[in-house]
């Protein structure tokens, strides 16, 4: 798919360098039909990008919908930070808590019986 948009920089070139060989001397008939024949294959290349471009998932929205949904999914990846924040603190308290445990459950093992 990029390959059809990284084509069209090149084609644009082929097109200066034939507008500016014209440019340089009389334009001869085999000059005219260079450029007639790049500019077709910068056309065709754009037509490509126009149907990818037009079928990609989404393309079917309006620019107030994109931004609708955007929104929505800079909310919910807002929220999922929040919960793995949650979760994370979780985890260390849970840690914490067992550590201690471990500690007095050494501590006591360790104490000699009076």
């Amino acid at each position: 798919m990029s390959t059809v948009y990284e084509s069209l920089l090149p084609k644009l070139v082929a097109i200066l360098e034939v507008t500016q060989q014209a440019a340089d001397s009389p334009p001869t008939q085999q000059v005219k039909q260079a450029l007639v024949h790049v500019v077709c294959d910068l056309q065709c290349g754009i037509e490509q990008a126009k149907d990818m471009a037009s079928t990609l998932p989404g393309g079917e929205l309006s620019v107030e919908e994109q931004g609708e949904v955007i929104a929505m999914l800079e909310k919910l990846k807002e929220r999922k930070q929040q919960q793995l924040a949650k979760f994370s603190a979780d985890v260390d308290a849970i840690t914490k808590a067992t550590t201690q445990m471990r500690m007095e459950v050494d501590s006591t093992a360790s104490t000699p019986a009076v």
